[in-house]
C-alpha cells in the first residue's frame, strides 16, 4: 500500500512509544529544502541551542508524554554537501530537542547494512518503505506487508554499531 498525505502523518500522531529510521543516503533531493540548502551554501546556519520549528516542539512532546523518536544515518566520509546541510539544519537541533540520531560512519569498513534501504518503523510493528530515484529524490513510500522481524534486527544492528550525533560532531 502506497502512503502519503493523511496517512502519513497519521503514522507520526498515532506513535505508541517509537518511530525510527534508517538512512542510507548521502543526498536526500526535498524540492521544500532547496531555499535552505541554498542559504547553507552562502554561509547561512541556524542556532542549534535556541531553534525552534513544529518539529522540535514536536519532539519535546514526544519526549515528555515516554515516546521515542529516532534515526542512524550510514555514512562514508567526506561527507556531502547535503549532508554538511543536514548536520548543521537539522541533526544539531533535533538531537538538543530529544531525537535520538546516530551516525553509523562505515569508511573504510565494511558496512553491516550492505543491502538495507531507507525505512521507518513504526512501534517495532509497521515498516514504511522509503523509495528513492538515484539522486535522492523521493519517488514514494510503502507500506510493507510482511514481517517487521528483519527491520528490528536492523535497527538493532544499526544502534549497536553507531555513534550518537553530537558525539560524531565532535571529532
Amino acid at each position: 500500500m502506497l502512503l502519503d498525505g493523511d496517512g502519513w502523518r497519521a503514522m507520526f500522531r498515532n506513535i505508541r512509544f517509537e518511530a525510527w529510521r534508517l538512512e542510507t543516503l548521502p543526498q536526500y533531493l526535498v524540492p521544500q529544502e532547496s531555499q535552505e540548502v541554498e542559504a547553507f551554501r552562502m554561509g547561512k546556519r541556524v542556532a542549534p541551542h535556541t531553534y525552534s520549528s513544529p518539529y522540535t516542539e514536536d519532539l519535546k512532546r514526544l519526549r515528555n508524554d515516554g515516546k521515542r523518536k529516532g534515526r542512524v544515518h550510514v555514512l562514508t566520509r567526506p561527507l556531502s554537501e547535503y549532508l554538511r546541510f543536514e548536520f548543521s539544519r537539522y541533526y544539531a537541533p533535533h538531537a538538543r530537542a530529544g531525537e535520538d540520531i546516530r551516525i553509523l560512519d562505515v569508511t573504510g569498513r565494511d558496512n553491516p547494512l550492505r543491502g538495507a534501504q531507507d525505512f521507518w518503523i513504526f512501534d517495532r510493528s509497521t515498516v514504511v518503505l522509503m523509495h528513492y530515484a538515484e539522486d535522492g529524490t523521493q519517488t514514494g513510500r510503502e507500506v510493507y506487508e510482511g514481517n517487521p522481524a528483519p527491520f528490528i534486527e536492523y535497527q538493532r544492528i544499526a544502534e549497536a554499531e553507531s555513534i550518537p550525533f553530537l558525539e560524531y560532531v565532535k571529532e
